[in-house]
């Protein structure tokens, strides 16, 4: 299938009162049309300023966008005039924000948040935008949604919250889906029922879905592909049996190991820690030379000092690491 969006070497900077740095440094992935896209990596790793970079909705300042392409369907969105950008976003790319509490207007109603979206995209009148937004409560599975649409954002559970959240991403029918931490602080039920929504919705609609979340777990059950991110950086970029077959980047395989596993034998009285990785992440204002993992890395080698590994294929996966490259390469020596 065709891509839907292509992102080449994107660089997000921020200016701070201690100086500039990069939270996103040269991020490149392409999403085929009706794929889905896991982007995983710890807090601050650059995950939420990418997809904010791509929706436009940068803080600036103090964030700006100086490098990279987001060609979105042909077309580079840092290009678009500003009206031609706001005429897509909410429309053709869409985004299920974090928190949905603190995302939805506690002063509105869920309906009238919903009827905004399709009213300023879809030209609806008023009547015909809550005929529609009863019908997205109905779709996302509110019950009562003839009832439910006069309802304040505290009056719903944090799944229906969430839930709200969706129909107002899905509202105006988006060929791309940026779904930001979708699942956090809900309960292993309503996470379930969330996904399952979520991949009902992309087959109906043909949507691209880049799910952006920590969750290992949401990433084995919903997507195809994956990017791992560290410090602003991809380190590793696989399809998903792949990556968790085989990690090939310290960082991921460090990730990996610190889910616990269903199948570990639990014996009486014994306590075992789970493997934990090593250190903290480094400050962006003030990175290592080399590699930006090294100082973490348990497989460091001299050449990780030197100079900053490049994404390169190793295996059947794409990987920013010189000591993978020397484990793949050992063999056939």
């Amino acid at each position: 299938m065709s891509s839907l969006l292509e992102v080449r070497d994107l660089v997000t900077r921020f200016e701070t009162d201690r100086g500039s740095l990069d939270a996103v440094a040269g991020v490149s992935f392409d999403l085929r049309a009706g794929g889905t896209l896991g982007v995983v990596g710890e807090s601050g790793c650059g995950k939420s300023v990418m997809s904010l970079s791509i929706m436009g909705l940068l803080p600036q300042p103090p964030g700006r966008i100086v490098g990279g392409e987001l060609m979105f369907e042909g077309r580079d969105l840092r290009k678009l005039p500003a009206a031609e950008l706001r005429a897509l976003r909410g429309s053709a790319i869409s985004m299920i924000f974090q928190e949905p509490m603190t995302s939805l207007n506690p002063v509105y109603t869920c309906g009238q948040q919903i009827m905004e979206s399709v009213q300023l995209h879809q030209k609806l009148n008023r009547a015909q935008a809550r005929k529609r937004a009863i019908e997205l409560l109905e779709l996302v599975g509110i019950p009562a949604p003839d009832r439910r649409v006069d309802s304040y954002p505290h009056e719903l559970s944090g799944g229906m919250r969430q839930r709200v959240m969706i129909a107002i991403a899905i509202a105006c029918g988006p060929r791309l889906l940026i779904a930001d931490e979708p699942t956090t602080a809900l309960d292993v039920t309503i996470q379930a029922q969330i996904l399952e929504l979520l991949a009902k919705l992309q087959r109906e609609l043909s949507m691209g879905i880049i799910l952006i979340t920590h969750d290992l777990g949401v990433v084995a059950e919903f997507v195809d592909e994956v990017i791992v991110m560290y410090a602003g950086k991809v380190v590793e970029r696989a399809s998903t049996p792949e990556l968790f077959a085989h990690p090939r980047h310290p960082y991921t395989r460090g990730l990996l190991s610190s889910v616990p596993g269903l199948r570990e034998p639990i014996v009486a009285g014994a306590r075992k820690r789970l493997p934990t990785i090593e250190g903290m992440v480094p400050d962006l204002m003030h990175l290592p030379s080399g590699c930006r993992f090294r100082s973490r890395c348990p497989l460091a080698i001299p050449v990780c000092a030197e100079r900053e590994p490049l994404l390169e294929r190793v295996g059947a996966s794409q990987v920013a690491c010189f000591a993978a490259a020397a484990e793949v390469a050992e063999p056939s020596a």
